[in-house]
């Protein structure tokens, strides 16, 4: 078998400034590299290494005032303008709580750390991008006008890294197989019985289930199929009740959370996109395989979620009511969710 041979520094440098306006994902696609070894070939070039010492920098974010954040995945963008404030840390984890900046950071997956300058005429955009072990982009964090650029430059050289080399070391991450799940009572025992949203995760690791195989085997009682066309109903229908929604979208290392009304919804060939001035988000509605209404139950009463999955069953994105600890979802919200179209059940067989 012939070997790939990707190309160099000075290759990928030659291929960017040939196609300054692409997308640094897309440019990545093209070259057959991934998208953090694109940027390690600009280092000394307005690109500096940084180590990625999740813990530290989460507590040195707050002093850079108002920025841009962004997490994606293939199929989903979901930018919010705010900053970044208390963190709440556990051994491999950390929820992050600030003005309209609410994420979830899994530490291990956080491997490749830059600072990033880019002019843009006579403006230099400055950015801080996390990569994980395959090189695919985990967390972004945007400079904005009002940003502090005395704190950002402190964070730089104290994360600064001995390694300025042009060079990203990458390992592919194998894709996890869905497999075969026959324990169907215990399972939904196991979901009937929860009395707390965060409990859901402990109970897919207790069957070793993925999420996806759990939703189409629990049944109708806690999750069923609704039209894949659903979120394209569902955001339209929320703006218009000015009905304060979350929404979730992931990559491997960081869970980021838009929790608010959305108004302006704009459809732009396969794109879904919410154009707010705190909150954009850009959804592939072509990439939507499934669509799942959620019901879960807690002390309070019950969870509604409505979840979008890919062909390959991966979440994209999902999507709940505004809540507040201690109390049941919107009673606006269950409506909308349970409004949307179902399908037959044996689209789950």
């Amino acid at each position: 078998m012939d070997r790939i041979v990707k190309p160099g520094a000075q290759d990928i440098r030659a291929a960017r400034a040939q196609n300054p306006k692409m997308r640094e994902r897309d440019l990545a696609l093209q070259l057959g590299i991934s998208e953090a070894e694109l940027v390690a070939a600009h280092c000394g070039e307005g690109v500096r290494r940084i180590e990625p010492r999740v813990r530290d920098l989460l507590g040195e974010l707050p002093a850079l005032g108002e920025v841009m954040t962004l997490t994606r995945n293939d199929s989903a963008v979901h930018e919010t303008i705010g900053t970044f404030g208390e963190v709440r840390a556990s051994a491999h984890a950390a929820a992050v709580l600030g003005d309209n900046v609410d994420l979830r950071v899994f530490f291990e997956h956080w491997v490749h750390g830059f600072a990033v300058e880019k002019r843009d005429g006579d403006e230099i955009r400055r950015s801080l991008q996390f990569f994980d072990a395959a090189g695919e982009a985990v967390h972004k964090i945007h400079l904005r006008p009002a940003s502090d650029l005395s704190a950002y430059e402190a964070l730089v050289e104290n994360h600064l890294s001995a390694d300025q080399s042009p060079v990203a070391k990458t390992e592919a991450v194998p894709a996890e197989a869905e497999e075969p799940f026959s324990r169907h009572e215990e399972l939904r025992a196991l979901w009937g019985g929860m009395t707390d949203v965060h409990q859901f995760h402990g109970m897919l690791k207790t069957l070793g289930v993925s999420r996806h195989a759990a939703v189409r085997a629990v049944g109708e009682e806690y999750a069923w199929p609704v039209d894949r066309e659903a979120v394209g109903t569902l955001l339209p229908q929320a703006a218009a009740a000015q009905m304060p929604i979350m929404c979730f979208v992931g990559s491997r290392g960081c869970a980021q959370i838009y929790t608010g009304p959305v108004s302006e919804i704009k459809a732009m060939g396969p794109w879904l996109n919410v154009l707010d001035e705190t909150f954009h988000l850009h959804l592939r509605t072509d990439h939507i395989a499934e669509v799942w209404a959620l019901r879960r139950p807690i002390r309070e009463g019950h969870l509604t979620t409505i979840d979008a999955y890919d062909a390959q069953g991966r979440l994209i994105i999902q999507f709940f009511g505004e809540r507040h600890e201690g109390e049941d979802e919107r009673q606006d919200w269950r409506a909308l969710a349970e409004s949307l179209p179902r399908l037959p059940a044996s689209i789950a067989a």
